[in-house]
């Protein structure tokens, strides 16, 4: 049974955790403060380490889940412990396979980037993953297999994870505005706010569910709702006229130039 070590216990790790069959592996957890990890691992169910560097001693894949900020210290601290046979898994915005690599001292060091969402935390993340040429086939899989538990995981090129982040890890932010806005427009002409957030959310939703399911381009889906001359097309209008879809464009492009400065 493989045994798998998150340094970082967090709200994207308790997620993870959360979600793994803790009959197929063993678990193990590290933070910075032993007494809330123990407490963690008795609520998780998992085991808690005494430290980092015990942690990455006994785990075959070692997750990465502490702020990017953060994470270079950390790997400095635990340079002697890392070998070969210990796969690395990076959830850290901003880092690069390269940059891991740098920051692990090793030429050889097998190192996955995965890049979940929010979403995790009801077990609808949408992730990203790629790995270097070090990681062996099991691994991977197993890598894999960890965050289908919170979603669905998509196999991307690293040069579009800037992207991917963009897209996945931020629009929740954007969609929540979304929603809060439509929500508003709501209270104006009279639906109470929590009301109209509901129906804008469950719309959004069931919304989302068609397209997938539909498998058609977002624009036919606009045109069929659209009636000529209706109510429908005068708002698809007055969202053009205030470039609707290019404040989207450029929100999601910031967000990728600071990602790639970060």
């Amino acid at each position: 049974m493989k045994t798998i070590g998150f340094i970082g216990v967090g709200k994207m790790a308790t997620a993870i955790i959360s979600g793994l069959d803790k009959t197929k592996f063993n678990i193990l957890i590290s933070g910075h403060e032993l007494t809330k990890t123990r407490a963690q691992a008795e609520q998780l169910l998992v085991t808690a380490a005494a430290s980092h560097v015990e942690l990455v001693k006994k785990a075959d894949l070692i997750v990465l889940s502490v702020k990017p900020q953060v994470l270079p210290s950390v790997l400095t601290s635990l340079l002697s412990d890392l070998s070969k046979t210990k796969t690395l898994i990076s959830i850290a915005a901003g880092l690069s396979l390269t940059d891991l690599k740098h920051l692990t001292e090793s030429e050889n060091q097998p190192i996955i980037r995965v890049m979940p969402n929010i979403n995790a935390q009801i077990g609808k993340s949408t992730s990203a993953i790629v790995k270097n040429d070090f990681v062996g086939a099991e691994d991977y899989a197993l890598a894999k297999e960890i965050f289908s538990s919170v979603g669905s995981i998509h196999e991307i090129a690293e040069k579009d994870f800037s992207a991917f982040t963009a897209l996945a890890g931020s629009s929740p932010a954007y969609i929540y505005m979304f929603i809060d806005a439509l929500a508003r427009a709501g209270v104006l002409h009279g639906i109470p706010k929590e009301t109209a957030t509901k129906i804008v959310a469950e719309t959004v939703q069931a919304s989302a569910e068609m397209l997938l399911s539909s498998q058609e381009n977002p624009w036919a889906l606009v045109d069929k709702v659209s009636s000529p001359a209706g109510t429908t097309v005068a708002g698809v209008v007055s969202l053009e006229q205030n470039r609707f879809v290019a404040t989207v464009i450029d929100a999601i492009t910031a967000t990728i130039e600071r990602e790639k400065n970060m």
